[in-house]
């Protein structure tokens, strides 16, 4: 209750009254000393009804407290009985704060829309959760966690603003783990050159060992193996196989009874950028389109070309003296013997065998290719005749055999029905739109092509009664490239409206440089948040394909790739774990894809700990308590003490919080105790003042 007044008069006439009042007490008491205390006591009570005195009266309503019991989802939490240990002490949480009937009571759960995080932030969520609840009336927080959380309060101030913080852990002291922790890696290298990786394995103490084995797996799905010290740092030297990413994964042996094994293993992303191309061309004869090889492969600041036309046949018959048949002598053996390896790609165009090259040079040409290089044939009408070079070495790494025919009639390049979904021609571009199979009939004309006969490899593209055009075959570790006509020149000129020359050619060179994007026969992975989606092309129209899946944590099954409707083959699998995916076909295909961080933080520190609450908890006078040993720990609501938990119970704040739910105005004397007040006063002064006088 509390003494309010309410006064009759407007604030200043009452305090202009009382004023007035007061001087003329002063007066009288100057004048007349007698009788001072009557004429105070008077003055007061002709006051009093002017200030209109009452007593308020409130009435509460005593509200609840706020706790907030937050529950870690993330995947650590699948270790172990964790998971099934939260579950439990939720249902008694909820099952002994519900009872008291003095808290209001908020379940905070860290997975959102199922998505797996590749940390834990508990925090942020219970910020979110109690953001409307003043910090009068927060009873606590209670956490259902293995204590590896990643956004625990580093400010002080934040320390109280949940009330007494409690840690229910979920784990077992005695837990252990091993870990690899990839310490350095560069992001970029240059293909065929090696980079350096360096490492470090970490035991947690209770595991007593010196060095562990470790696994190194190549892109290639090539592994070495080597035996590594626990706790010192380690480097290793790969090779860099494939321009664009490189993915490596490094592998510790895991430990008998430790937690998880899922960051045994780490990932490794180089991307892998090519120095320089180098690239043999060898012009059989002066040609028109051999300057749109030229001005193909020069145009590029990466490529170092390397570029030889024969003017003239050995055997021609003139008078004209040797010493001036050329500017420099052919350097066949140091390009086809010494130098020949240190080309990453080599285009016949137009070429015929004639007495300049040894027979055996193509020899070495055709297990350059075998051993992994690679090989563009550019035909003219010298591949049809005796002097191809389809009659030597050569011959036995070309997918198409000439007929002898060659056909000078005109004829529109098209895209064949394997070529519409070959990654080489089924998006190239031209006029700033994708072909569909109605875009070559805007593409200009060619001339002539040699008749050839498929034997092997895919055909991509076909002249006038679908005779191939542009086989890509795979010899080997290498590849070759066989184009069927020597007219590539005219779209380059814009006859009959050009065409994708550019395009084309660049993917073809590409692809013989084992770009992975136009690997035909590679996996296509891609990841959209958990979601992993799998595609392959179906060249040999299969309703299902199998292919192998490792889950991070080492888990391998077989999954099936099915035929859609868009004629792939397909697989989608929603993932529930962080980590590295790997998937691999029947061809030695190795695809990778990565659920969240490439090495994520949550994996980082899987062992149950108190140290990341310990300051926390103590500012705020909370507790930690072990599940495995105190499953059921008791339960209490004080409204302040010192310590709010022990290591078997744990208490929850009363704020004692109200809201004023209605209001009482009491007034302190009635009117007429007030007027016989005043009447009383009158008559005892007009007494006292008679006797004066």
């Amino acid at each position: 209750m509390n003494l309010h007044f309410a006064p009759t008069l407007d604030l200043y006439l009452l305090w202009g009254i009382a004023l007035c009042g007061l001087v003329l007490l002063a007066l009288s008491i100057a004048i007349y000393k007698r009788g001072a205390l009557i004429r105070c006591a008077v003055f007061c009570i002709l006051m009093l009804p002017l200030l209109n005195p009452s007593i308020i009266k409130e009435t509460r309503g005593y509200v609840k407290d706020v706790v907030a019991i937050i529950i870690d989802q993330s995947m650590s939490q699948d270790f172990g009985e964790r998971q099934q240990r939260s579950e439990a002490a939720l249902s008694y949480l909820k099952e002994q704060i519900n009872g008291m009937d003095a808290f209001d009571l908020r379940i905070v759960n860290t997975l959102q829309n199922g998505a797996i995080t590749s940390r834990t932030d508990l925090f942020n969520v219970l910020d979110q959760s109690i953001a409307d609840v003043p910090t009068k009336r927060r009873g606590g927080a209670i956490f259902l966690s293995d204590g590896q959380v990643h956004d625990v309060p580093q400010n002080e101030e934040q320390f109280n603003n949940y009330g007494p913080v409690h840690l229910l852990l979920s784990g077992e002291k005695s837990e252990k783990d091993r870990r690899i922790i990839i310490t350095k890696a560069p992001a970029y290298g240059l293909v065929g050159k090696n980079v350096e990786i360096k490492y470090r394995i970490e035991d947690s103490r209770n595991i007593n060992q010196e060095a562990a084995n470790v696994v190194l797996t190549m892109s290639s799905g090539a592994q070495l193996n080597f035996h590594s010290p626990i706790n010192e740092e380690q480097s290793i030297t790969v090779a860099l196989e494939n321009p664009s990413q490189n993915i490596f994964s490094i592998e510790v042996d895991s430990v008998e009874g430790e937690i998880t094994q899922a960051n045994n293993k780490a990932a490794i992303i180089v991307n892998g950028v090519r120095d320089r191309l180098k690239v043999l061309l060898v012009s059989g004869s002066p040609n028109v389109g051999e300057r749109t090889w030229r001005n193909l492969l020069t145009s590029d600041a990466g490529v170092d070309l390397v570029h030889f036309t024969i003017l003239r046949d050995p055997s021609k018959m003139d008078a004209i003296p040797k010493n001036e048949l050329s500017l420099i002598a052919f350097p066949f053996r140091e390009l086809f013997e010494i130098k020949l390896y240190d080309f990453d790609l080599i285009v016949f165009d137009r070429y015929r065998v004639n007495n300049l090259l040894p027979s055996y040079y193509f020899g070495n040409i055709a297990r350059y290719v075998k051993e992994g290089g690679a090989f563009l044939e550019a035909s003219g009408s010298e591949f049809a005749d005796k002097r191809s070079i389809y009659n030597t070495a050569i011959g036995d790494i070309l997918p198409g055999k000439p007929t002898g025919n060659i056909s000078n009639l005109r004829f529109k390049p098209k895209i064949t029905e394997l070529g519409h979904s070959h990654p080489v021609t089924k998006s190239m571009i031209w006029n700033n739109r994708f072909i569909t199979k109605d875009a070559p009939a805007s593409w200009g004309s060619w001339m002539r092509y040699i008749d050839i006969q498929a034997l092997r490899g895919d055909t991509l593209m076909s002249a006038n009664d679908n005779n191939p055009l542009l086989l890509l075959d795979r010899v080997g570790k290498g590849r070759v490239a066989q184009i069927s006509s020597d007219h590539i020149w005219l779209w380059s000129r814009g006859y009959d409206g050009g065409g994708p020359h550019t395009e084309l050619l660049r993917r073809v060179v590409h692809w013989l440089m084992k770009e992975p994007e136009l690997d035909e026969r590679a996996l296509d992975v891609s990841v959209n948040k958990n979601n992993i989606t799998i595609r392959k092309q179906n060249n040999a129209n299969l309703i299902e394909e199998d292919i192998s899946l490792t889950k991070p944590d080492g888990e391998q099954e077989v999954i099936k790739l099915k035929a859609n409707e868009s004629g792939l083959l397909e697989y989608k699998l929603d993932a529930e774990q962080l980590g590295i995916y790997a998937f691999a076909d029947v061809n030695g295909s190795r695809k990778f894809a990565i659920i969240g961080d490439i090495n994520p933080l949550e994996l980082g520190g899987v062992i149950t700990t108190t140290d990341k609450f310990k300051e926390l908890i103590s500012a705020s006078n909370g507790t930690a308590i072990w599940l495995d040993e105190t499953p059921k720990p008791r339960i209490s609501a004080v409204n302040n003490a010192k310590k709010f938990g022990g290591s078997d119970w744990l208490a929850l704040k009363r704020n004692n919080d109200y809201n004023v739910t209605g209001i009482e105005n009491i007034a302190i004397l009635p009117e007429w105790a007030i007027l016989l007040m005043i009447f009383s006063a009158l008559i005892l002064l007009w007494l006292r003042e008679g006797q004066s006088d």
